[in-house]
């Protein structure tokens, strides 16, 4: 019994030195501010190229060496105009050796159709004497079987007109290609090749990329954004650019398109190595850029903010007010004190851990749930909280954040509009501050200046 007595005593006695060094704890030095409403723009900040939104590769779809390359880079280039000339030699002796079987085929035609008039001239001449009985039928036969010989040979001599005729147009169209024209209005942004060199044309693996045509009067923003952001970019929201060769000047656009695919998705994707496996995804995002600017060239880098939401007159907080703790859960009844053991008790387990339950508009769903279920005190997910002042100590609220931009967050559950809340400093707000911690209204920095001593 005296063990019994002695034991109590001291866990009362622990008890009573936790809760005295509690309470005398120095307050912590904090900044505070009011809830208040803004108008907040949530942003994804992304970066890229600036790219033509007309750009075309010109590679030759035949073979041959460069005879005529009358452009060069930087020049302007109307449609239509003349890009390359690739000697023609190899392909007008094609288009001469095709026209002349084509005219061998056309004699071969005459000739068939000669047959056939003579053909059908003795057949009916002889159907009329074996009608008479004056031909025997073996001879009439013989007759009936030539005129169907010249009729099958005159389709065939047609068939091969055709195919002539065919064979002479492929030949002309591929003289043709050696002749390369503008196929835009714009400017030759890049050039790879020169004249007298050889060229493989586009039949032969990809070709031979000779020039890239641009059209710089259109212009747009290529970023590539990562894939928790992407899913909130859609066509038509507003955009404001930055392009590092103009650091005075600031563009806006439109986005006009965004990615299905995942950038170097596909096989190249699959035969990459790990750690190019182990990069985040990122998806391309076009963005339409509206203001004109002659000085832009292609691959210029652009850094690009979009506008994905906006809120009018939201509830905010700073971003510094707003942290995480492991929040507990209170039991759904709690027991009577039979002499306030169980409360300090409860004191105790609570400054243990660090943490207290939170009281307010949004104290603990999840730990309603864990008292239901036979766990009152068990600890859940960390919570967004902001701390509220209730007059020299905090209380730690749990607050539920919508959309933010570059200063603060939008609370969607939790706050009341002019309610005061620790705004600083980082380590307090950070760290240092619990749920019932005595605060000290104080300058900027007193927090930096602890951590230097």
């Amino acid at each position: 019994m005296w063990i019994a007595i002695l034991a109590v005593v001291l866990t009362v006695a622990a008890l009573a030195v936790v809760w005295v060094v509690k309470h005398r704890a120095p307050p912590i030095t904090v900044q505070t501010t009011k809830v208040s409403r803004h108008s907040l723009t949530n942003l994804v900040v992304a970066n890229g190229q600036i790219q033509p939104v007309v750009q075309v590769t010109i590679s030759p779809e035949v073979s041959g060496e460069i005879t005529e390359l009358p452009v060069k880079e930087g020049q302007l280039v109307k449609k239509g105009g003349l890009l390359v000339k690739i000697k023609p030699d190899v392909y007008v002796a094609a288009v001469n050796q095709s026209k002349a079987s084509y005219a061998s085929s056309v004699a071969g035609l005459a000739q068939s159709a000669a047959n056939v008039e003579k053909a059908d001239a003795d057949y009916e001449r002889n159907l009329e004497l074996f009608n008479r009985k004056l031909l025997s039928e073996s001879d009439f036969v013989g007759f009936k079987a030539t005129r169907a010989v010249a009729h099958a040979q005159l389709e065939s001599a047609t068939n091969q007109v055709n195919m002539a005729r065919a064979s002479v147009d492929s030949a002309e169209e591929e003289l043709a290609k050696t002749t390369i024209f503008s196929p835009v209005d714009g400017t030759v942004t890049k050039l790879n090749s020169e004249l007298g060199e050889r060229v493989l044309g586009t039949v032969q693996n990809a070709g031979t990329e000779i020039m890239i045509i641009s059209d710089l009067n259109q212009i747009e923003a290529r970023v590539n954004v990562g894939e928790m952001d992407v899913v909130s970019i859609a066509p038509g929201q507003k955009a404001r650019l930055e392009v590092d060769a103009f650091k005075d000047r600031k563009f806006t656009g439109v986005v006009s398109a965004v990615a299905n695919s995942a950038v170097g998705s596909g096989s190249k994707l699959a035969s990459s190595s790990s750690s190019q496996s182990q990069q985040a995804t990122q998806f391309e995002v076009r963005i339409r850029v509206n203001d004109k600017e002659s000085a832009f060239r292609p691959g210029m880098s652009v850094t690009a903010e979009i506008e994905t939401q906006y809120r009018t007159n939201a509830l905010t907080v700073p971003l510094a007010s707003v942290t995480t703790r492991p929040m507990k859960a209170a039991p759904k009844t709690a027991p009577p004190s039979t002499g306030g053991t169980n409360a300090a008790a409860t004191s105790v387990t609570n400054a243990v851990a660090g943490t207290n339950s939170v009281a307010g508009t949004n104290n603990g769903n999840a730990g309603e749930k864990s008292a239901l279920a036979g766990k009152p005190n068990e600890a859940t997910k960390p919570t967004d909280v902001v701390f509220a002042v209730a007059g020299d100590r905090v209380k730690a609220v749990a607050v539920k954040i919508g959309i933010c931009d570059d200063n603060y967050w939008e609370i969607t559950d939790g706050l009341t509009n002019d309610q005061e809340i620790v705004s600083g400093g980082y380590r307090a707000i950070g760290r240092d501050l619990q749920d019932g911690s005595k605060i000290h209204v104080g300058p900027a920095g007193a927090d930096a200046e602890a951590d230097k001593k």
